[in-house]
């Protein structure tokens, strides 16, 4: 069991709550498709086509999920309308354990990586400094040394952000002023989580887009700087996505993924979106694994990725 402990009924409970406008916009949209139909037929599998494009699965995404469906459909010979759901719920499933991997789906730390080092990255906006607060009370809640670090220098206003989410978890943060280098903060981040015997340590970085050419070389000297104290450092790379903007998140994703190498997701804000599909296409296209998601402002709020709790709150 990882540190977040097992999916309980709480847990459930509160993941469907939170994609209920979501599951909502999807069944209304899965109840015109099959209306006054009974077999699954290729009329069917049109509209099925539709209403995941639109549900912001993504193109290519909807594509894979209608071949395993029709296949499915030669191999049974007679599938009907009632059955849909079900076998939509399989394969989608069966498509996101392909990006899984045994550190996506076991959150224990390994002994060997201490501190265990996770460089946070995402635009403004995406609730990437809220997600590093509640990472942290995560870790701290299971009896962790926690030590954030302040390493987008770019914005005032990200170095105050963090430092509000530290005191309300009550974990020390690492910062400099404004318009510091941010590998200067990150290699002070580091050396300070060492001399604390720190168990995890998560760095903030800055998420500007409109010069990726600047980006990427700000990236890489964060992670030079970093290896000089941790050698092997960072061991996770996170990608934090807004997924209430639907089809921009994967424009997001595609810009990082060409910046640096991501390794793992994390998918914001999707209580207050029908855009839940977004972690299925984004899953997918990208081959990284979503890791968490967010589903509430609380600090609580957000949730290691259970695929199959996740298929089944969206589409049972």
């Amino acid at each position: 069991m990882g540190i977040f402990g097992g999916f309980n009924k709480t847990k459930k409970e509160n993941l469907d709550k939170g994609l209920a406008k979501t599951k909502e916009s999807v069944f209304k949209k899965m109840s015109r498709a099959v209306v006054g139909k009974t077999k699954v037929d290729d009329d069917v599998l049109d509209s099925l086509e539709e209403v995941l494009i639109t549900s912001d699965v993504g193109v290519d995404t909807t594509i894979r999920i209608i071949e395993r469906i029709e296949e499915r459909v030669a191999r049974d010979r007679y599938v009907n309308t009632g059955e849909l759901n079900k076998i939509l719920r399989e394969e989608i499933a069966a498509l996101l354990a392909e990006n899984e991997n045994n550190e996506a789906g076991d959150f224990d730390l390994p002994p060997e990586k201490k501190p265990y080092v996770i460089m946070v990255v995402g635009v403004n906006g995406v609730g990437k400094t809220t997600t590093i607060g509640k990472l942290a009370h995560k870790f701290k809640s299971a009896g962790k040394k926690v030590v954030l670090g302040a390493a987008d220098t770019f914005r005032a206003a990200a170095i105050e952000q963090l430092e509000i989410w530290a005191n309300r978890v009550d974990v020390p943060l690492v910062k400099q002023k404004m318009g510091s280098d941010p590998a200067s903060v990150a290699y002070d981040t580091l050396s300070s989580a060492k001399s604390k015997d720190a168990d995890v340590v998560i760095i903030d970085t800055a998420g500007r887009l409109h010069n990726k050419v600047n980006l990427m070389n700000e990236l890489t000297k964060v992670k030079m700087v970093m290896q000089k104290i941790v050698p092997d450092a960072p061991h996770e790379i996170l990608l934090i996505l807004d997924g209430s903007t639907g089809q921009n998140a994967f424009e997001q994703a595609k810009q990082f993924t060409k910046a640096t190498e991501v390794t793992a997701l994390a998918i914001t804000k999707l209580d207050g979106t029908a855009k839940g599909g977004v972690v299925i296409g984004v899953s997918d296209q990208f081959k990284i694994p979503v890791k968490y998601i967010g589903i509430g402002e609380g600090v609580d709020d957000l949730q290691v990725f259970n695929r199959q709790a996740f298929v089944d709150s969206l589409f049972g």
